[in-house]
């Protein structure tokens, strides 16, 4: 007997508890602390308890309350990390991915899920200005950028060879080369300029130096948003000199490649990569998980990826029918994702997240005039997206140690005070707090509110260390 079906009038209770809860925690997402008054210990000790043998029903549901009041919510004074604030019109989508279960792996598995995949994927190479791109989904701009270099490293130099990444290059670079089997030595990190972008210059001499010595350059790693501070690295001399030495052009734009949407004159060049990262979850706010790679010619993608088991294997020869994603990446079980996407644009259209994009640029704008304009607080790099690096100086005492340590206790202290939430990052050396913007939610004041917040826990430190 099945046991786990619902009937009808149970599940339609169910879904409508659920909407109900996440209404209501939606209509009162403003109010939320920006981290929940928890510990460690405390949120284990809610959740502890023995595996159930014998289910509660219906009254499961809720301590969905409890999850949602210990989890970090994400409201307008989110600015931590490179996080999209979660589009609720692509959360309803999740649901419908979840119910509908598919396996997008191959047309025969969902017609429907390849088919709006390839669709979505199309629309976003085209709204970045990398028409004729496809690519698919992933779950993140790591995975994104495995799936990018392993393509790479099938193309160039199967075996070895050595991959050139600015310093200023995500961590799943190096993590990439080590799982690719090239090790995290086979990643050369190239210096950058004043406004953190990797210098053409010293790439072309490394380069050099690789192919004097007999190792086989395989891909030059460029980003488009690097995690610290925004910069674009100047992607039309940098596919210069991948193309001057036959070596394959990356783009890891996970977080800014999406923003080539509204401010397109940033990312000259980008349609010259090989492959690009981009991640919908951050700056189309979609929920967790979604990324995506893109890539030029799928001939690179089945050569590094189709490895086919007997029993997975295609016996259809019409290109549309016969087409499975296995053949093209890495996962062979592949969710829905692309639903959300398909959903929310159809939904909302790309101009409105256009609009929300650009307000999040004007807002990074205002909080670095901001800081600029406040004695006693330090811009510590440029602002190229919407990531902002600042600390507090006061009256500028100690050593530089000491204000990284002060600076550190601050953060603490705004992250305790629960008003705001931003994290860190190290700018030349030096500890950094870091507000990032990639939420349609926040507003002048919600930025406003993350300088007031920073001199009143400065304040607050200050009292503590006498």
């Amino acid at each position: 007997m099945d046991r786990l079906s619902l009937s009808p009038a149970e599940y339609r209770a169910l879904a409508s508890r659920a909407v109900e809860i996440t209404t209501q925690y939606l209509e009162r997402l403003r109010e939320l602390p920006s981290f929940p008054s928890t510990s460690g210990d405390e949120t284990s000790a809610r959740f502890d308890e023995p595996l159930p043998e014998r289910g509660i029903g219906a009254t499961a549901l809720e301590d969905l309350q409890a999850v949602l009041a210990l989890a970090r919510p994400c409201g307008p004074r989110f600015f931590g990390y490179v996080l999209g604030s979660g589009e609720p019109v692509a959360a309803v989508a999740d649901l419908v991915a979840s119910v509908l279960n598919q396996n997008v792996t191959a047309w025969r598995s969902s017609p429907a899920a390849i088919t709006i995949e390839q669709l979505v994927v199309r629309w976003l190479a085209e709204a970045i200005g990398c028409s004729g791109f496809t690519g698919s989904f992933t779950g993140g701009g790591s995975m994104a950028n495995l799936m990018g270099l392993a393509m790479a490293r099938d193309a160039r130099a199967p075996s070895h060879g050595t991959l050139y990444a600015s310093t200023e290059a995500h961590m799943s670079i190096p993590k990439a080369a080590a799982l690719l089997g090239l090790g995290y030595d086979a990643v050369r990190p190239i210096v950058v300029d004043e406004r953190f972008r990797m210098v053409p210059e010293a790439l072309d001499r490394a380069i050099r130096k690789d192919l004097d010595a007999g190792k086989r350059p395989i891909a030059v790693v460029a980003t488009a948003g690097t995690v610290s501070t925004g910069s674009i690295d100047p992607l039309v001399e940098l596919s210069d000199v991948a193309r001057k030495y036959d070596v394959w052009l990356h783009v890891d734009g996970a977080y800014g490649g999406l923003a080539a949407m509204a401010r397109p004159e940033s990312f000259r060049g980008l349609e010259r990569a090989d492959s690009i990262s981009i991640d919908p979850h951050k700056w189309l706010y979609q929920p967790l998980d979604c990324g995506c790679l893109l890539y030029r010619d799928p001939a690179f993608a089945r050569a590094a990826f189709s490895h086919t088991g007997d029993y997975a294997r295609t016996l259809q020869s019409d290109p549309i029918e016969g087409f499975a994603f296995f053949e093209e990446s890495i996962e062979l079980s592949r969710r829905f994702r692309a639903l959300k996407v398909w959903l929310s644009i159809r939904y909302h259209g790309a101009e409105a997240f256009r609009h929300a994009m650009r307000g999040d640029l004007a807002l990074a704008q205002r909080l670095a005039s901001g800081i600029e304009a406040e004695p006693q607080l330090e811009l510590l790099a440029p602002v190229a997206l919407s990531a902002v690096c600042f600390r507090y100086r006061g009256a500028r005492t100690g050593t530089e140690g000491q204000l990284d340590d002060l600076n550190l206790r601050i953060l603490q202290r705004v992250i305790a005070r629960g008003r705001v939430y931003i994290s860190n990052a190290t700018v030349r050396g030096r500890f950094a707090l870091r507000a990032c913007i990639v939420n349609h939610r926040s507003t002048p004041d919600d930025v406003d509110a993350v300088i007031s917040e920073t001199l009143a826990a400065a304040e607050d430190v200050r009292r503590e260390l006498g």
